[in-house]
């Protein structure tokens, strides 16, 4: 399993939202190449950024900061937020971007979805299937829907998705522990045909040793690192099977 420590930008800030709301940001570090610089040295490879002023105009606002972190880090970058074309996911990936994550977009334009994986490849697509109570939420967790989680998952299966980001949005940014019945829900429903990334939740190693034993592709931990109840090294070796 891999462990995707999370960066989320809002006014070209690093930060964190309580369950999704835009009024609960907290700015959580000082400088986003430091702190990236610094999943890296933690043994990190990988990398979880969200543009949440992308996610709430429906346009990238923050690609800059995901280039930069994508050329002169060692970090893989996957990004999300905003992304609503082909030619907003070109961009980034030709900018060196590995994987761009479509929220909104699944349920309300498969077709770009499809359109993406076959021209760009299903390693560098991600759909975000963010919900609450098994529901799909969309625009920056902005608009509820009535599609559960599951079923966008296998529709997305059907197109060609392989990598989702399983998000309880009730769980994000509370420390409270990720939800594992939705997770292991939601890989039981995959059946080995997809890579789910846990989110939302993570508090300490846990969560980690919880998300492992469901044999999850991987899980983004953000508030938990940067609160310090989990330890971004250990989590790694432990996901890595080194300990």
């Amino acid at each position: 399993m891999i462990i995707l420590p999370a960066i989320d930008i809002k006014d070209g800030n690093c930060v964190r939202l309580y369950k999704g709301d835009f009024a609960t940001v907290e700015k959580v570090a000082a400088n986003y190449m430091e702190t990236a610089r610094g999943f890296a040295a933690a043994g990190a490879t990988w990398i979880h950024m969200v543009d949440l002023d992308g996610a709430k105009e429906g346009r990238p606002v923050n690609q800059k900061i995901y280039e930069d972190v994508a050329v002169n880090t060692t970090l893989q970058v996957e990004v999300g937020g905003g992304i609503r074309n082909l030619e907003t996911i070109e961009t980034y990936l030709a900018s060196g971007v590995k994987r761009v994550i479509l929220g909104s977009a699944a349920l309300k334009n498969p077709k770009l979805v499809e359109s993406a994986v076959a021209k760009f490849g299903s390693e560098h697509i991600a759909v975000g299937i963010d919900s609450k109570n098994g529901m799909v939420a969309t625009e920056g967790w902005l608009e509820s829907s009535d599609v559960d989680e599951v079923s966008l998952m296998q529709a997305m299966m059907k197109i060609g998705v392989r990598y989702f980001i399983v998000t309880d949005i009730s769980k994000d940014g509370t420390l409270s522990g990720v939800n594992l019945e939705q997770l292991e829900r939601m890989q039981t429903a995959a059946q080995g045909g997809a890579n789910i990334i846990a989110s939302g939740g993570v508090h300490t190693i846990k969560d980690i040793r919880g998300c492992k034993e469901l044999g999850l592709y991987g899980t983004i931990c953000g508030k938990s690192i940067y609160q310090g109840t989990l330890d971004l090294t250990g989590a790694i070796q432990l996901a890595e099977g080194v300990k």
